[in-house]
C-alpha cells in the first residue's frame, strides 16, 4: 500500500485525535460536578411536557468513567496500531504479516496432510473418502465461483460433472489445466464472413448437431465450415483439445447451441480464460483439487 502524502497524513492524524479529545471535552463540559442530596433542589433544563419537567441531573459516575476508559483505549490502540496516517504503530503490524502468519500457521499444521494426499496418484486418490471432503471443501473455497456449487458449470463456464472436456478429461489432462490455467479464444468471423456468410455456417454447424436447420444452404455452409473452421474444430467437428476447441456434433455449448447463441459466437467470436492455480494454491493442494474434480465425471 502507497503511503500519504505529508499533508494527507496530518490531516488524518489531526481529525482522528482531534475527534478523540474533542469528544472527551464535550464530556467534561457538560459534567455535573456532583449528585445533588435528597435535600438539594435538582435543576431543570426548561424542557416540561405534559406536566413532567426534565431534570439537570448529572452523569452517572460509571457512565463517565466508562467513557473516559473508552478514550484512555482509543490512544493506547492508536500508538500501538496503524490508525494515524502513515504512523505503523509502535508494534509494526501490518494486514499483509497478520495474513502470512496465518497462512504459514495453517502450512505448518495441514501442510504434512497434503503431502501425503500428494504422493497418491489422482485416480487411487478420487476414491478416498476423506481426501475427497477436503477437495470438495477446497474447490468450494475456489472454484465455486465459475463453475458452482454443484460443479455444472454455467453460460461460459464448462460444467465439470459430465465427459465433455475442452482440454482433455484424463487426470494429468484435469490437473495440467488446474495447475497452469488455459487461454481459449474463437475468432470473430463476422467481418469475413459477412451476415450471410454467418448464416449459412450457423446451419451447417446446427446439422452437425441434430439441430433443425436451413437445408437450402448446408452445402455452402460445409463449404465455408472447411475453408475457416476445420484448422481447430476438425473435418467432422469434434474438435481438438490441443487448441481447446469444442466438439460441435454434440449438444453441449459452452455459450449456448440456439440459432442466435451460434451466430453470436461466429459473429463476434468468444475468449475464455482459465486462471492458473499453480501459485495460488500450491502443487499438493492442486493435485487434492484434481482429484475431486476427476471424481465428479467418475463416479462408479
Amino acid at each position: 500500500m502507497n503511503e500519504l502524502s505529508s499533508f494527507w497524513s496530518g490531516w488524518v492524524i489531526v481529525l482522528t485525535l482531534g475527534s478523540v479529545f474533542g469528544s472527551y471535552w464535550l464530556l467534561a463540559s457538560v459534567r455535573k460536578g456532583h449528585k445533588p442530596s435528597n435535600t438539594e433542589k435538582v435543576e431543570t433544563t426548561g424542557h416540561v411536557y405534559d406536566g413532567i419537567e426534565e431534570l439537570d441531573n448529572p452523569l452517572p459516575r460509571w457512565w463517565y468513567w466508562k467513557f473516559v476508559i473508552l478514550v484512555v483505549f482509543s490512544l493506547v490502540y492508536l500508538a500501538l496500531y496503524p490508525g494515524l496516517g502513515n504512523f505503523k504503530g509502535l508494534l509494526g503490524w501490518t494486514q499483509i504479516n497478520q495474513y502470512e502468519r496465518e497462512v504459514a500457521k495453517a502450512e505448518q499444521e495441514f501442510g504434512p496432510i497434503f503431502a501425503k494426499y500428494a504422493s497418491t496418484d489422482i485416480e487411487t486418490l478420487s476414491q478416498d473418502d476423506q481426501a475427497m471432503r477436503l477437495g470438495q471443501r477446497l474447490y468450494s473455497n475456489n472454484c465455486a465461483i465459475c463453475h458452482g456449487s454443484a460443479a455444472t458449470g454455467g453460460y461460459g463456464f464448462p460444467n465439470l460433472t459430465d465427459n465433455d472436456w475442452l482440454y482433455g478429461g484424463a487426470a494429468h489432462e484435469i490437473k495440467t489445466t488446474i495447475l497452469d490455467g488455459r487461454v481459449a479464444a474463437m475468432p470473430a468471423w463476422g467481418a469475413s464472413l459477412g451476415e450471410n456468410g454467418i448464416h449459412k455456417v450457423a446451419q451447417y454447424v446446427m446439422d452437425l448437431s441434430g439441430q433443425a436447420t436451413d437445408t437450402s444452404v448446408l452445402d455452402e455452409g460445409k463449404q465455408l465450415f472447411t475453408t475457416n473452421c476445420v484448422a481447430c474444430h476438425g473435418q467432422d467437428g469434434k474438435g481438438n483439445k490441443l487448441f481447446g476447441a469444442p466438439n460441435l456434433t454434440d449438444n453441449i455449448w459452452l455459450y449456448g447451441g440456439t440459432e442466435q447463441n451460434i451466430k453470436q459466437t461466429l459473429r463476434n467470436g468468444r475468449a475464455g480464460q482459465m486462471p492458473a492455480w499453480k501459485e495460488i494454491l500450491g502443487e499438493d493442494k492442486v493435485h487434492i483439487v484434481s482429484a475431486y474434480v476427476y471424481s465428479l465425471s467418475n463416479q462408479e
